[in-house]
């Protein structure tokens, strides 16, 4: 190591977490007011136009309000049929290519020897002054290495374990709901078990459990990263908020387990008992970029199925007289649920090398998005992909997990609390129903909602 990285590494143990990302934000705002950083666009809601109505090489899938409108389907589609291996130039995120058939999607996924995680997993990038290390965002070894020090929680072992406090938590949550008068899904139900579920993965003051949902909007919700509407201010106050929290929950831990006491089984704890991350608190960004891919990874995906089974079974009424009558293809369903939805819509990847693909040459260092929302409406892959089946054949096969290294570490959980979502909204509930549209994330990445009106009918 340089000792010039060896001083920086030393200083960053010594000054406070919150303070240094405190005072990276006054060297970003002073580089912003001298005219140093570029000004990134802001984002302005406009119709988003039919896609036949476009040349293909102005077809930009980027766009923050393809999945806010709904309008994605079409998209996506006539690049699977006409070009699906496709370059945009002139995105506000710089060029990149679009890969959004099932089986290329398979394969750049599975070959992260020519396909880089690193830096970033978003179509855009972070502030450099929050340029934090993740493991989703590293390659092997570092990535394997980061990743089993953690993925014990998640353990079937413990899951079982965890089902019988998801299960009364859920039972609390539902029991509160009104009956046959309109409420938010999205606020009531996805986010409240969300929020408890990743304060107990962490080990996370309970009355504060809202903080860990806003902390994930935030860590993906800039213009720049992803096409958001979190301005740079709120995230770098977020993040420093987000840094003291954990900080001072680290050193507690740290000290239970040297005054003796038995070591917990939760993330942190975990972290700490592994000999690759034990001092992860003194590589802030590294601590800070891993704490936040658990929060999301634990939160998005969890919580935006929660609300798009609802609104599927809504737009397929049958599959829900189906589901009731037959409430052993809950597991089934759950997965379906999980594809058809897709509530993260990518991965992005760097080239390693000049790559050719579906007949196009991908050059070393080029950006590659993999289009999860589109892999999993791929009719050469999946039959009748926009419908939405309990029972489909094979409905694990989907997508929005991954393949390879960076397969989704927490999908057992996730598969796990929506079972017992709808095991106990079947023994509650005759009627779900979703009243108006629902309204969603302004974001090219979270393909979720921010609010959806539901109305419940109690089962007689």
């Amino acid at each position: 190591m340089k000792i010039t990285n060896l001083v920086a590494e030393k200083s960053a143990a010594l000054v406070p977490m919150n303070l240094q990302i405190k005072a990276g934000h006054l060297v970003y705002k002073a580089k912003r007011k001298a005219g140093l950083i570029k000004e990134f666009p802001d984002f302005v809601e406009a119709p988003v136009p039919d896609v036949a109505t476009l040349k293909l090489e102005d077809i930009d899938v980027s766009n923050p309000f393809l999945f806010k409108q709904n309008r994605w389907e079409s998209y996506f589609k006539r690049l699977r049929d006409e070009c699906p291996v496709h370059f945009q130039k002139n995105s506000p995120f710089g060029p990149f290519w679009s890969i959004t058939r099932y089986e290329d999607i398979v394969y750049v996924d599975k070959h992260h020897d020519l396909f880089s995680a690193e830096p970033f997993i978003i179509i855009g990038q972070t502030p450099k002054e929050l340029a934090m290390e993740m493991f989703i965002a590293m390659d092997p070894p570092k990535h394997d290495v980061q990743r089993q020090a953690v993925q014990g929680v998640v353990a079937p072992k413990n899951l079982k374990e965890m089902e019988g406090l998801i299960r009364s938590r859920t039972q609390d949550v539902l029991d509160s709901l009104p009956l046959d008068k309109p409420f938010d899904w999205v606020e009531d139900v996805s986010i409240e078990l969300t929020a408890r579920m990743l304060a107990t993965l962490l080990d996370f003051p309970y009355e504060q459990r809202h903080k860990l949902v806003y902390w994930s909007d935030l860590a993906g919700g800039g213009a720049e990263m992803t096409g958001g509407s979190t301005d740079s201010d709120e995230l770098f106050k977020g993040i420093a908020d987000m840094a003291k929290d954990f900080s001072s929950l680290w050193r507690d831990k740290a000290a239970i387990t040297a005054a003796g006491e038995e070591r917990g089984f939760d993330l942190i704890s975990l972290l700490q008992s592994s000999e690759a991350t034990k001092d992860l608190i003194s590589r802030p960004m590294e601590f800070l970029g891993n704490l936040i891919l658990l929060i999301v990874g634990g939160n998005d995906t969890t919580r935006n199925s929660m609300s798009g089974g609802i609104l599927a079974l809504n737009q397929f009424p049958d599959e829900f007289v189906k589901l009731k009558n037959d409430p052993s293809q809950i597991p089934n369903m759950v997965s379906e649920i999980i594809r058809w939805q897709t509530p993260l819509a990518y991965m992005r990847r760097i080239a390693k090398e000049d790559v050719e693909l579906g007949g196009q040459i991908i050059k070393k260092g080029d950006k590659v998005v993999m289009w999860y929302a589109s892999g999993n409406r791929d009719e050469r892959a999946i039959e009748e992909p926009d419908q939405f089946k309990i029972d489909r054949k094979s409905a694990r096969n989907h997508l929005s997990f991954g393949f390879g290294v960076h397969r989704c570490m927490g999908n057992r959980l996730a598969e796990l609390q929506l079972r017992i979502l709808w095991e106990e909204l079947l023994a509650r509930f005759d009627k779900i129903e979703v009243i108006g549209e629902p309204e969603r994330v302004q974001s090219n990445f979270v393909k979720g909602y921010s609010k959806m009106m539901v109305k419940l009918s109690a089962k007689q």
